[in-house]
């Protein structure tokens, strides 16, 4: 029967210790969940940012191509749609290599990154 004394006397005089050992490790996953969610959104930012200017220059390039096309072929119809089935092809090639060209690179680079703020976090 001493433990629970011994216990209970241990906790009462190292209540203040355990308080702030509490409030220190929430305030550390704050921080680390604060990091987290800016990094996150500065990537956010950058993707937003270079699908919009993918974006544009498809689409003067395209249209760059497909006035090209159609002085070529002397017809609007025969340019465009030469164009608009290269694009179609593009997005077709995209969408079955998918799995190869965008999903298994961006897990790896997310083990990649975890790994690296571990080691960071450790030293």
């Amino acid at each position: 029967m001493p433990q629970p004394d011994n216990l209970g006397a241990f906790i009462s005089e190292n209540k203040t210790l355990l308080k702030e050992y509490l409030e220190t490790r929430m305030e550390i996953y704050r921080l680390q969940s604060l990091r987290l969610f800016a990094k996150s959104a500065g990537y956010f930012a950058w993707i937003l940012l270079s699908l919009f200017l993918a974006f544009l220059f498809l689409l003067f390039g395209g249209m760059m191509v497909a006035f090209w096309f159609s002085d070529m072929f002397h017809s609007y119809i025969k340019g465009f749609g030469l164009v608009t089935l290269l694009i179609l092809v593009i997005f077709v090639l995209l969408a079955i290599f998918r799995k190869a060209l965008f999903v298994e690179p961006v897990i790896q680079s997310i083990i990649q990154r975890s790994k690296d703020e571990g080691e960071d976090d450790e030293q």
